[in-house]
């Protein structure tokens, strides 16, 4: 039974990484989400893909660069699918509060070691203050972030997402003790995914929009597709 994740909410059918989004994904049943995070200037975690604020509020400067409270007040639904309400970017706090997830792919990008630790903390304290722990799986490509999980976060889910083919992903997610592997579906062959799943890992294959393409990796026997719309997916998968 392959799973599915809402990506960045439903960020084909609302604005990415918003509450509408999440709450879209929810409203198609899917109670799985995948999510980005990035430290305001304040060390709030903020739920926003790009390290700018420029593709989805149109505003100048970086995420880094603004308090939580500006941020809060800017409209995320720029460049997504057409939305009639403002969508603020929201905190990981207020989704966590508002959205009843079974499991969360928290993905952190890349970051300066001092920055790793600091998103790892505090989606650590984030995590016991909800007593969500064990629904949590915190994902990146960045060894910095990976490294600071298991030396501040052990007790935190580690992913590895993998991109691009030249680095062996399985070696990689075994050294840093990873018990998931986002892997870019380009990347997932048959082989490669029977090594992986061998080896102990939840493959979760990214981002899987086609309908006929979400049938053929179900039936690989990917564990989890991560998509933009996740209401097709149901359809699709559920037949």
């Amino acid at each position: 039974m392959t799973l599915i994740y809402g990506h960045r909410g439903a960020k084909g059918e609302a604005p990415e990484n918003t509450l509408a989004s999440f709450q879209r994904c929810l409203g198609h049943g899917v109670k799985r989400c995948e999510l980005d995070l990035h430290l305001s200037r304040d060390g709030q975690l903020m739920v926003i893909h790009d390290p700018t604020l420029k593709r989805t509020t149109g505003r100048r400067g970086k995420v880094v660069e603004h308090d939580a409270a500006e941020l809060l007040g800017y409209d995320a639904r720029q460049g997504g699918p057409g939305w009639k309400t403002p969508c603020p970017i929201p905190t990981l706090e207020q989704l966590f509060e508002q959205c009843d997830f079974e499991h969360w792919q928290l993905e952190v990008k890349s970051a300066s070691r001092v920055r790793a630790a600091r998103t790892v903390l505090a989606i650590q304290a984030l995590a016991e203050r909800f007593a969500i722990k064990e629904r949590i799986t915190v994902t990146s490509s960045s060894r910095e972030v990976l490294r600071a999980l298991k030396r501040l976060a052990p007790e935190l889910s580690r992913g590895l997402v993998a991109e691009y083919n030249w680095l062996d992903p399985l070696k990689v997610a075994a050294h840093h003790g990873c018990s998931m592997l986002a892997l870019n579906w380009t990347l997932c062959t048959p082989e490669r995914l029977a090594k992986a799943q061998k080896a102990g890992l939840h493959v979760s294959v990214w981002t899987v929009n086609d309908a006929a393409l979400m049938r053929r990796l179900a039936d690989f026997g990917v564990d989890s597709i991560i998509t933009d719309f996740p209401g097709l997916a149901v359809n699709t998968l559920k037949r």
